[in-house]
C-alpha cells in the first residue's frame, strides 16, 4: 500500500513517499514539554505517516507514549548528560544504535547529543541535521566553541529569521546551510471550535476564576527571563489605576526554581495581589487556557527565540500583548510594519511593566466586534505562516534533499 504523504506535502497517494522504508532517528535529552520536544513528536508522526521508520533517542518523559501512538519509535538512550566522558562514550553507543537499525539520517535537537551525534554520524558518513529551538547566547570562547555543533549540520534548522540572524553571525561558514522553518502549530487542535465548553469551564474552577473575571494569561515555564515579574508589576499598576474583574495567572512549572518561585510569592503578596495574581503550575490543556483567557502575554526579558504561545494564543482568537525583542515579533503582526486596522496584537518594550499595562488596559477594553475582527485577522495569519503541515513539509523536504543529494548544502 502506498505510504499517505505528510500534512501538506505534495506527493500524490499513488506514488511512494522519498522517504518511505527508511529510518530517521532523531536524538532530544527529553520528551518532557517544550517547542522542542513537541516538534520531535510531531516530525516522528509526520514520518511514520510517510513510511519511514522513526526513532527517538531520549532518557523518556510525558511525551513518550504519545510518541509511540502516533508511530514514532522511542529508543532509550542517555541523551541529556553533559559529562564529557559519558559523551564520547555515548557516540560509540549511538553509532552502534544506527547500524543496528539502519539508521539513514541523524537529527539532533539539544547540543549535548548534537556533539554525540555528531560524532556518529561522522563516523558512520550519515547525514546530520540540527535545529536550534533556541539562540544559545554565549560570549566566552568556550561557550561558543560548545555551541558551535549545532552550526556543523549538513543542514542547520533555525526556528525563525531571528535565530537565522544570529547562527550566521555567529558562524559565517554555516551561513549557506542555515535554513527557517518556523515551529508548526496543530490548528486542527488550536481551533475555538475543537474545544468544548466544559474544558474551559474546568480549567476556571481549578484556577479560582469566578464566572465574571477575566483572565489574563502567561503561560511560561517560572523563570526570570519569561517575564513574570513584569506582569506582576503591570498588574499592580492596573489594580492602582481601578481595573477590576480581572486574575492575572501565571501558568508553567518552576522545574526546580524554587527560590525565584519563592521571589514571586513574595512580590504578590507584598504588592497586595494575592486575590488577583494566581501561579497554577503546568496546563495539559493549552487550547482551553488560551480560550478561557481575555488576554495572553509574552512579556519575556530576553530573546525568545521563536514564540509558540503568540501563535497558538493567536490561533484561539486571544489578544496577545508581547515584547518587541527576539522572534515573537515575527508572530505578531502590528504599526509600524502594518495598518493600524491590520493589527493582530501588541508589542511593548522588554521589562517596561507601565507599557505592558497600557496595552493590557486597551486591549481588556476592545468593544465585541473590535475583538472579533482581530481574532480573525490574527487565525488568518498564523494560519498562513505557522502551521503543523508546512513545518512538516519543509523539514522532510531537508531530509529528502540531504538523502537524494549526497549530503550538499540545504540553503533557506
Amino acid at each position: 500500500m502506498a505510504a499517505r504523504p505528510t500534512g501538506g506535502a505534495s506527493f500524490p497517494l499513488t506514488k511512494i513517499h522519498p522517504l518511505s522504508g527508511r529510518t530517521i532517528l532523531q536524538i532530544i535529552p527529553e520528551l518532557e514539554a517544550g517547542g522542542a520536544e513537541r516538534t520531535a513528536v510531531d516530525i516522528a508522526a509526520a514520518l511514520s505517516r510517510a513510511g519511514a521508520r522513526a526513532l527517538v533517542a531520549t532518557e523518556g518523559g510525558r511525551l513518550v507514549g504519545e510518541l509511540q501512538a502516533k508511530g514514532g519509535i522511542w529508543a532509550p538512550f542517555p541523551a541529556g548528560t553533559k559529562n564529557p566522558l559519558a559523551m564520547l562514550l555515548n557516540v560509540r553507543r549511538l553509532a552502534k544504535l544506527c547500524l543496528d537499525e539502519g539508521v539513514a539520517l541523524l537529527h539532533a535537537r539539544s547540543r549535548a547529543p548534537a556533539w554525540v551525534a555528531h560524532g556518529a554520524a561522522r563516523a558512520l558518513n550519515l547525514p546530520f541535521v540540527t535545529t536550534y529551538h533556541g539562540s544559545y547566547a554565549g560570549r566566552s570562547s568556550v561557550k561558543i566553541l560548545y555551541n558551535s555543533v549545532m552550526a556543523r549540520g549538513d543542514a542547520v534548522i533555525a526556528n525563525s529569521h531571528y535565530t537565522a540572524g544570529l547562527v550566521r553571525s555567529l558562524y559565517p561558514t554555516a551561513r549557506e546551510r542555515v535554513r527557517v522553518i518556523h515551529r508548526g502549530t496543530d490548528f486542527a487542535r488550536y481551533s475555538p471550535s475543537a474545544v468544548e465548553h466544559d474544558r474551559v469551564e474546568a480549567l476556571r474552577k481549578a484556577w479560582g476564576v469566578a464566572p465574571h473575571e477575566r483572565i489574563v494569561l502567561l503561560a511560561a515555564r517560572l523563570t526570570g527571563w519569561k517575564g513574570q515579574r513584569v506582569l506582576i508589576d503591570a498588574a499592580a499598576k492596573l489594580k492602582a489605576a481601578g481595573l477590576a474583574d480581572v486574575v492575572f495567572v501565571l501558568a508553567g512549572d518552576p522545574q526546580g526554581r524554587d527560590g525565584y518561585v519563592r521571589d514571586l510569592d513574595k512580590a504578590i503578596e507584598t504588592k497586595g495581589l494575592k486575590d488577583i495574581v494566581r501561579r497554577v503550575g503546568h496546563c495539559t490543556d493549552m487550547p482551553a487556557a488560551f480560550l478561557a483567557a481575555s488576554v495572553v502575554t509574552v512579556p519575556s526579558t530576553e530573546p525568545e527565540a521563536f514564540g509558540r504561545a503568540a501563535v497558538e494564543a493567536q490561533a484561539m482568537g486571544a489578544p496577545v500583548v508581547v515584547s518587541d525583542l527576539g522572534a515573537v515579533p515575527e508572530t505578531v503582526l502590528t504599526p509600524p510594519e502594518v495598518a493600524p486596522q491590520e493589527r493582530t496584537g501588541w508589542r511593548v518594550p522588554p521589562g517596561d511593566a507601565g507599557a505592558l499595562a497600557e496595552a493590557l488596559s486597551t486591549a481588556l477594553t476592545m468593544g465585541a466586534s473590535a475583538r472579533e475582527a482581530m481574532a480573525t485577522r490574527a487565525r488568518l495569519h498564523v494560519e498562513r505562516h505557522f502551521s503543523l503541515e508546512r513545518m512538516v513539509e519543509d523539514t522532510l523536504d531537508v531530509y529528502i534533499s540531504l538523502l537524494e543529494g549526497g549530503r550538499k548544502a540545504v540553503a533557506s
